[in-house]
């Protein structure tokens, strides 16, 4: 970036793709330089079916955020959805070896990595972990509340939450934005993203579900206790509302499209139109 404390993320929709671009003020919050979007296409479900039709989507959607923030981007923060996202619940532990028995942050890496290695091999086989949540603890057996470095005990249990995606999905896109110009900082689940800007600490805590309606897929992400405790996302969206108007009332999908915006209502029954997409709905919550 030719500007300080500037940040741009890039999320690549099945429907658009956006771009931010923003820069922290004085109290380290962002604003924003500028947006830009653009039509994804080279996609199908989240997976990339085209590399390079991608990668022209990207890039001209960070056109438009270059342009209107005066700002040019090298570098990126990936959101990252599609059906390749899942999740796994896993448990792992370790023995302290200080001899005070306190808990030290190296106690804590271990006992995650631990529960990493306890991951069925055929649960991870073609995915890649790309976000590890560590969910709750027990030292010698009894819960831990909050942060277990310092506590003292023989024993730390962890229950851990990884988030993986398909391999060839991640470098696939990776790739695509590779060829619009631009590398990687990083990668974030986009149910995660969504629920830091969507949710409020007190939505969080108590326990809510946020749910994601896409053109082709819908996501989840479960939260409890202020944390993420599950993440699934599954190959169905708007585009079936369409569809499904389109088939029963023997109309075009373009036609179909403005009936589910709310074009048209007086040219066709209103009591068909609301039970085909109930329907739809219905099965899709």
């Amino acid at each position: 970036m030719s500007r300080k404390n500037i940040a741009v993320g890039i999320d690549i929709g099945t429907y658009q793709v956006k771009v931010v671009i923003a820069e922290a003020n004085p109290k380290g919050l962002p604003v924003v330089l500028g947006v830009g979007s653009a039509e994804t296409k080279g996609l199908r479900h989240g997976y990339i079916i085209h590399i390079p039709d991608t990668a022209k989507s990207i890039r001209s959607a960070i056109d438009q955020a270059e342009k209107a923030s005066g700002a040019k981007v090298t570098e990126a923060y990936l959101s990252v959805g599609g059906i390749g996202l899942g999740s796994i619940l896993s448990h792992g532990s370790t023995t302290i070896t200080k001899a005070d028995l306190e808990i030290t942050k190296l106690d804590i890496q271990r006992a995650i990595d631990s529960s990493e290695t306890a991951i069925p091999q055929g649960s991870v086989l073609n995915r890649r972990i790309i976000s590890v949540i560590p969910l709750s603890c027990k030292i010698d057996g009894k819960a831990s509340l909050g942060y277990p470095e310092g506590a003292r005990g023989t024993k730390l249990e962890v229950k851990t939450l990884f988030i993986t995606c398909l391999e060839r999905h991640f470098e696939d896109i990776i790739r695509a934005v590779e060829e619009a110009g631009v590398s990687v900082i990083d990668i974030v689940p986009a149910p995660i993203a969504a629920s830091l800007v969507t949710l409020n600490k007190a939505q969080k805590t108590a326990g809510c579900v946020l749910a994601n309606i896409g053109s082709e897929t819908v996501s989840i992400v479960v939260c409890e206790n202020n944390i993420p405790i599950s993440l699934e996302v599954f190959p169905i969206g708007s585009n079936d509302i369409t569809n499904d108007i389109a088939l029963g009332l023997k109309i075009p999908l373009e036609e179909a499209e403005k009936v589910k915006l709310g074009d048209g209502e007086g040219t066709y029954p209103k009591k068909r139109r609301e039970e085909i997409i109930v329907a739809r709905l219905s099965h899709i919550f």
